[in-house]
């Protein structure tokens, strides 16, 4: 579908334009989404084409033009004529919209409803177990894997209990895994 005609943005919005437009007055925000309506599609298509959604792009455009004047122009007035053109904001809003869109769309699956439980259904798994030999690990590793992963405590929570700094028990946490990833490794190369 070919891109509606508009009217191509020439220069930059006058800050009395804007003020205007954001203040509710109909003449200028009429000015501003002819002005800009070009610059919004373009960069809405070249998004939702390549995703073969191009016939939604109308819908798009219109999206961004509500989240432009949503909650009292809140969206447009964060716009800073200091940091970019309008042209180029407006680029970043309208692809910004139609990325959220397409993610939007993509969530949208079939209805819990019409699905086979057998097909919901998760069998629960049995943690792994095993025994760490004797002397592998030193008495605060052994300690703060115990805490983390049989108690379920997070750093933080462990931390406050050895009176210790979190990095200290993130650390002596990763030290005690390399620990095991390498004795268990050799274990499972003798055993091949």
């Amino acid at each position: 579908m070919p891109p509606p005609v508009y009217a191509v943005p020439m220069g930059e919005e006058n800050p009395r334009d804007l003020s205007a437009l954001q203040s509710g007055d109909k003449a200028a925000w009429d000015k501003f989404v002819l002005r800009y309506s070009g610059i919004v599609f373009s960069a809405v298509l070249r998004r939702l084409n390549p995703a073969g959604r191009g016939d939604e792009s109308e819908d798009v455009v219109q999206d961004v033009f509500v989240r432009l004047c949503r909650d009292n122009f809140r969206l447009l007035k964060t716009y800073d004529s200091n940091r970019a053109r309008m042209t180029t904001w407006l680029t970043v809003v309208a692809t910004s919209s139609a990325i959220d869109h397409l993610r939007r769309s993509k969530r949208r699956g079939e209805d819990l409803d019409s699905v086979p439980e057998s097909l919901l259904s998760v069998e629960p798994k049995e943690p792994i177990r095993f025994k760490i030999p004797e002397g592998l690990l030193s008495e605060r590793q052994a300690l703060i894997l115990e805490m983390l992963y049989q108690r379920e405590m997070d750093p933080a929570e462990v931390a406050k209990v050895l009176d210790v700094n979190p990095q200290t028990v993130r650390s002596t946490h990763h030290k005690a895994l390399v620990k095991l990833r390498a004795h268990f490794a050799t274990d499972e190369a003798g055993t091949d």
